[in-house]
């Protein structure tokens, strides 16, 4: 299992009337570490797009079991709890406040496509090459977190 963590702090503009994270603001702390837990491991979305692939979003849920206000520093915990196989990617993550208790989880499923055709593509080689340590039955795999 390849796993990350990030953090960020909810801005004022983040919160509703009664001070909590609006739901819709989950989706982007969600990709954020997306990009950072690929950054982590050595991968730059934006150099990987370079390359003419790119990956939508297809899928997004969360489940929402306690709040988050304003000011709060969250830990972004983003897992790969299997190495990708194929054009489909599936992130799976949870938000935590500082106490550590957790507040929401939510996967994300994307697509590997080519952008000259919008066509599916298998993961590009370089990512399975960094990932494929983790995900070694009984091995050491290296550490991110």
């Amino acid at each position: 299992m390849y796993s990350s963590e990030m953090q960020v702090r909810v801005r004022y503009a983040e919160t509703d009337q009664m001070n909590v994270v609006y739901h819709g603001n989950y989706a982007q702390y969600f990709e954020v570490g997306r990009v950072e837990s690929l950054r982590q491991l050595g991968l730059s979305y934006k150099e990987l797009e370079a390359t003419g692939v790119i990956m939508p979003v297809i899928e997004w849920t969360a489940k929402f079991l306690r709040p988050a206000h304003y000011d709060d520093l969250l830990t972004v915990k983003t897992s790969l709890r299997e190495l990708p196989a194929g054009h489909r990617i599936e992130f799976h993550q949870e938000v935590y406040n500082e106490s550590g208790r957790l507040l929401t989880t939510g996967k994300v499923v994307l697509y590997f496509l080519r952008r000259a055709n919008m066509e599916k593509t298998n993961m590009p080689e370089e990512m399975k090459e960094r990932l494929a340590p983790y995900f070694i039955p009984g091995g050491d795999q290296p550490s991110t977190v």
